[in-house]
């Protein structure tokens, strides 16, 4: 399998906070849109989750907002796999603005810089049972194959603040 197809939005009207950039609560929708996509494209989809009653729950992520997003920008998330067994992935979305003169089907230059990043670590659940269920073969074989190098930004905690004497 080759690198995941990259999700596209469009920030909306009502995304846009007091602030007037995008609220932090639509960086969370847009990311989980692009493990939508994640899933859908490893077999993880709507019919799989019907059929097994199993789906893939995000049970620890780490957002970076790095630059303001404006309504009207047009959004592509570039989704990695950086891992997986038998009953967990690790998964990092970079969202990027797209230029006025990008076309729909292209992505981010090679220089663009992301304007925010999430870390995720998923659980693969069986909702009847309420546990952790392995993967099917054909699904942990698909996420290992799209298997990255984590960038160098993954892997970081935030920083504790020392408390005021």
């Amino acid at each position: 399998m080759s690198a995941l197809p990259q999700h596209r939005e469009t920030v909306r009207p009502e995304w846009i906070d007091y602030n007037g950039h995008m609220s932090e609560a639509f960086y969370v929708l847009v990311f989980g849109f692009a493990t939508d996509r994640m899933m859908i494209e490893t077999g993880l989809h709507s019919e799989y989750r019907e059929r097994t009653g199993c789906s893939l729950y995000t049970v620890e992520s780490h957002i970076r907002y790095l630059r303001d997003v404006s309504e009207g920008d047009r959004l592509a998330v570039r989704t990695r796999v950086l891992g997986a067994d038998a009953k967990k992935t690790r998964i990092a979305h970079e969202l990027y603005v797209l230029g006025p003169d990008t076309q729909d089907d292209a992505g981010p230059g090679p220089d663009a810089e992301p304007v925010a990043t999430t870390e995720l670590l998923a659980l693969h659940v069986d909702q009847q049972a309420g546990r952790t269920a392995p993967f099917p073969d054909r699904v942990r074989e698909a996420l290992v194959a799209l298997t990255e190098a984590a960038p160098s930004w993954a892997g970081r905690s935030i920083a504790e603040v020392p408390a005021a004497h």
